[in-house]
């Protein structure tokens, strides 16, 4: 795994010498710059952030079974899908048919 990150910062820096040396050629410097400092950044925000997450061990089970639990003794009752809550009415059962005029 070490030998394909070293061949990928290997190949990102060679791109970016490239890329430097086609912008000075076709604008100036000034931008040339700013743009090479701005992929550094970003490629040295996603090192960080891979790092990061590398090192966020995982969670146990047993862990995640109590987030789980605690999360159904937090949610609150909805009286609204209580079909026999105080004040709403029972659906009735169909009644014979009204007589129609032949």
């Amino acid at each position: 795994m070490v030998h394909r990150i070293e061949v990928l910062r290997m190949h990102l820096g060679v791109l970016l010498f490239l890329l430097t040396g086609a912008l000075l050629t076709h604008t100036g410097l000034m931008s040339a710059v700013a743009l090479a400092a701005t992929a550094t950044i970003a490629a040295a925000l996603l090192t960080c952030a891979l790092l990061a997450a590398r090192a966020l061990a995982p969670l146990p089970p047993g862990r995640i079974r109590t987030a789980i639990r605690d999360r159904e003794r937090r949610t609150a009752f909805l009286a609204q899908r209580d079909p026999d809550a105080a004040g709403r009415p029972r659906p009735r059962a169909p009644g014979r048919r009204l007589p129609t005029a032949a």
